[in-house]
């Protein structure tokens, strides 16, 4: 295509010659620019390098992701709506402080000083005294931790209410329950003497994992390690089979805000044993009992609930499941997932929690990057 055709540019009568500039010159190098056919005959525009280096779709991406962010919302507390807004209720507002902070908190220290008293007198001593006893020693080891428990919940005025038939001691089943705060425990633990499953922490908690819990059959791990998950597996496993207390594990991984429920792990689900789902259910009335690990000490979660009105909470103890023919374990999870979030009232989301602890893997940017290039590509 050297030239241009002569029929389209002949000078009709009256009409000016056209000047040089006017003549549109397409030249043997610029052909692959020239603009092609499509399935139908219409001539397709040319691409220009402004639609080459158009990114709107992954700006678009983006900004969806930031608008639309169900991940970060698992994890954000929610902020109580003020209502000392007025001259008539900010006296109110005012004398609720003064009692929380000066009559209730102090009150609440006590008790729970004296429960720590009474649980580390009494642990010590049988630890001493039924020394060559060790499955009555047990027996009350086991009961003082209920003891302990129940002295936390008193230290919040926790008032607790417990739907359906109290766990069971025997063999070849286990315990889920979607994960809020530590304290799930502490309220599960105040009526049936369960084993958990429990990341590893410092301080003074770290203490009683290592001390206290490991009476309950506690089994501990830490995110950084691969070789924790095997041994956690095996213990896990060794406890169904035989073990005379109930095990129970939260398969979220993490704790969530009690308005969203993330992807269950599948290591709960493929112990060959019956999966006993309990739904907790938080009433933010008085306090959220949200914890966040990752912005405050379990030691001022505590203070927050303990300078509280109260903490107001339903358990629901739910009928137990089993692996369907031809079901696979994540199924399973996902199903029991299911019957949780619809009595407790949680927003399913397909998140892994663990990404709350761990940045963005290489492949999750190398599919990003891929996507874009492949919408290069059918530019071109």
């Amino acid at each position: 295509m050297g030239s241009v055709v002569a029929d389209d540019w002949e000078k009709q009568p009256g009409d000016m010659a056209l000047s040089s500039s006017s003549v549109p010159i397409v030249s043997e190098e610029s052909e692959d620019l020239r603009p092609e056919l499509d399935l139908f005959g219409d001539r397709r525009p040319p691409l220009s390098l402004r639609d080459l280096l158009d990114i709107s779709p992954t700006l678009n991406e983006a900004a969806g992701a930031i608008v639309d962010d169900s991940f970060t919302r698992c994890f954000k507390s929610n902020t109580p709506e003020p209502w000392n807004w007025n001259i008539y209720l900010f006296p109110l507002w005012c004398l609720g402080v003064l009692i929380r902070y000066l009559v209730l908190f102090p009150a609440r220290v006590v008790v729970l000083a004296l429960g720590h008293l009474i649980f580390f007198a009494s642990f010590f001593s049988v630890q001493i005294l039924l020394k060559g006893q060790p499955k009555f020693r047990k027996k009350i080891e086991r009961f003082l931790a209920e003891l302990l428990s129940s002295f936390y919940v008193a230290s919040w005025t926790g008032v607790i209410k417990y739907h359906g038939p109290r766990p069971s001691m025997r063999s070849n089943q286990v315990f889920v329950a979607n994960h809020t705060s530590m304290i799930d425990f502490i309220i599960l633990e105040q009526i049936a003497p369960f084993a958990v499953i429990m990341q590893k922490h410092p301080g003074w908690v770290g203490f009683l994992q290592r001390f206290i819990l490991d009476t309950v059959g506690g089994v501990w791990f830490d995110r950084t390690e691969n070789k924790d998950r095997e041994i956690v597996a095996r213990k896990l496993k060794d406890h169904v089979k035989g073990a005379d207390n109930p095990l129970l594990i939260f398969p979220e991984g993490t704790c969530v805000n009690n308005q969203y429920s993330v992807m269950f792990k599948k290591g709960a689900f493929e112990l060959g044993c019956s999966v006993c789902p309990v739904a907790i259910k938080y009433n933010k009335i008085f306090v959220d009992a949200f914890w966040n690990s990752k912005k405050q000490s379990f030691a001022k979660h505590l203070v927050r609930l303990m300078t509280s009105w109260a903490v107001v909470c339903d358990v629901w103890f739910l009928e137990p499941q089993n692996l369907r023919p031809g079901e696979t374990p994540a199924e399973f999870a996902e199903r029991v997932r299911d019957i949780i979030c619809a009595r407790a009232g949680l927003k399913k989301v397909h998140w892994d929690g663990y990404l709350k602890h761990t940045r963005p893997s290489p492949k999750l940017r190398e599919r990003k990057q891929q996507n874009f290039s492949q919408s290069l590509l059918e530019k071109l």
